[in-house]
């Protein structure tokens, strides 16, 4: 595995006891029935009963899971053991069907022979990516003929701004102020600091990032065959990504005031039968 991988990987070893036992990961709702998805995926995915789906980059599974519970026959991957033996544990504890694999999103093709009805993923995958034209060619690969790719992400916009470096490191900031371009796709490297999901907890491990646009987004699906059928923007994030943002209530949706930017980018793309 390439050394940057690797570190990422021990980051997310770590991170995984972490987001198990935090608050923003919601796990006692999940356990007592909350589905862990949000309305923009789940109206956008649509009906799933019945049919396969592959989750890439799937954590410890409440998203795989969330699936399952609305009738997906799902399995999940990840880069981390320690994300997939939480899954399973999981999975196991509330007698949720799901089946976990741990491989690199890369390596996937080599451990899994299946082709799926419908392939996810969503918030906070790409940055952790350094080559998105072989990550669309492996998300490609495992759609069935006739079948969907889904992906709803944090937007290119929010990266690019200064917020001490992106989703995992939002900082201070009091309001939007570019630090980035757009279009820089170069590697950052962040130093260990505070989990995303519990400030309080300090990690041992930094991280490597890459940067995307959607064009990169868009151009990868298209490279592997895939026709794009939906690419929509939302000035709505899935968590409080810059400290000014607001709750919307009666949601799990925040959003800056006056919506200047979006905050999330969706698309499904289908391949041809």
């Amino acid at each position: 595995m390439d050394e940057r991988l690797k570190t990422n990987l021990n980051l997310w070893n770590a991170m995984v006891p972490v987001h198990v036992d935090s608050k923003g990961y919601r796990v006692d709702k999940f356990r007592s029935g909350e589905n862990h998805l949000f309305p923009i995926e789940r109206e956008e995915v649509g009906d799933v009963r019945g049919k396969s789906l592959l989750h890439l980059q799937c954590h410890f599974g409440m998203d795989t899971m969330s699936w399952a519970r609305l009738g997906a026959n799902v399995t999940g991957l990840d880069f981390s053991e320690k994300a997939i033996e939480a899954a399973c544990a999981l999975s196991a504890e509330l007698k949720i069907p799901a089946r976990f694999l741990c491989s690199n999103i890369y390596d996937a093709p080599n451990v899994l022979s299946e082709k799926f009805d419908v392939v996810f993923t969503s918030y906070g995958a790409l940055c952790w990516l350094p080559d998105l034209k072989k990550w669309g060619a492996v998300a490609a690969h495992f759609v069935k003929p006739g079948g969907i790719f889904y992906i709803a992400e944090f937007h290119p916009m929010t990266q690019v701004m200064a917020n001490g470096g992106g989703v995992a490191h939002a900082g201070e900031a009091k309001k939007l102020e570019l630090e980035y371009s757009y279009f820089s796709t170069a590697m950052r490297e962040f130093p260990p600091g505070p989990d995303y999901s519990d400030h309080s907890v300090t990690l041992e491990h930094g991280s490597h990032e890459w940067m995307y646009t959607t064009a990169g987004v868009v151009s990868a699906l298209l490279d592997a065959g895939l026709q794009i059928e939906m690419l929509h923007e939302h000035p709505v994030c899935c968590f409080q990504m810059f400290p000014f943002m607001v709750r919307i209530e009666g949601t799990r949706y925040w959003r800056i005031e006056g919506d200047p930017i979006p905050l999330t980018l969706s698309i499904k793309a289908r391949k041809p039968l």
